[in-house]
């Protein structure tokens, strides 16, 4: 896996983390980071502090465009995906729009449901073709 993979999987481990235990994830990703046991890669802070600065639009996205399903009724990983992957397509032009999907949709696949890697596919890459004209 990537540094940045990592960095992705890090990311998702710790915005899963704040809504299960009712953190925030700033208070979780600061509690990584005074650990230091792995070290937290910069571009997992970079990903858990603009999902949480944007948290209010990713949220608001993702519940217009995900077809008959609310936040609270999907898998807390499926959300979390959306959070991570969301902020990355939408406010980071740092990696190609093609590869956010594919390492977001990887782990959907390696940590949620069978139907979770084509939501989460369907749903980022709506969110590709709709970035242009989405107001951020």
């Amino acid at each position: 896996m990537s540094a940045r993979g990592k960095a992705r999987r890090r990311a998702l481990d710790i915005l899963f983390e704040a809504e299960a235990r009712r953190l925030s994830p700033l208070d979780v990703l600061a509690e990584r980071v005074e650990r230091a046991d792995p070290p937290v890669n910069e571009y997992t802070s970079f990903l858990v502090e603009g999902a949480v600065r944007h948290i209010d639009r990713i949220d608001e996205l993702i519940s217009t465009y995900s077809e008959g399903w609310t936040l609270e009724r999907m898998p807390a990983v499926d959300r979390n995906v959306l959070r991570g992957g969301t902020y990355e397509m939408l406010w980071s032009d740092e990696v190609p729009e093609g590869v956010v999907i594919s390492e977001w949709v990887h782990l959907a696949a390696e940590l949620s449901t069978d139907e979770s890697p084509q939501f989460v596919n369907g749903l980022l890459a709506r969110f590709k073709q709709l970035k242009p004209s989405l107001s951020l």
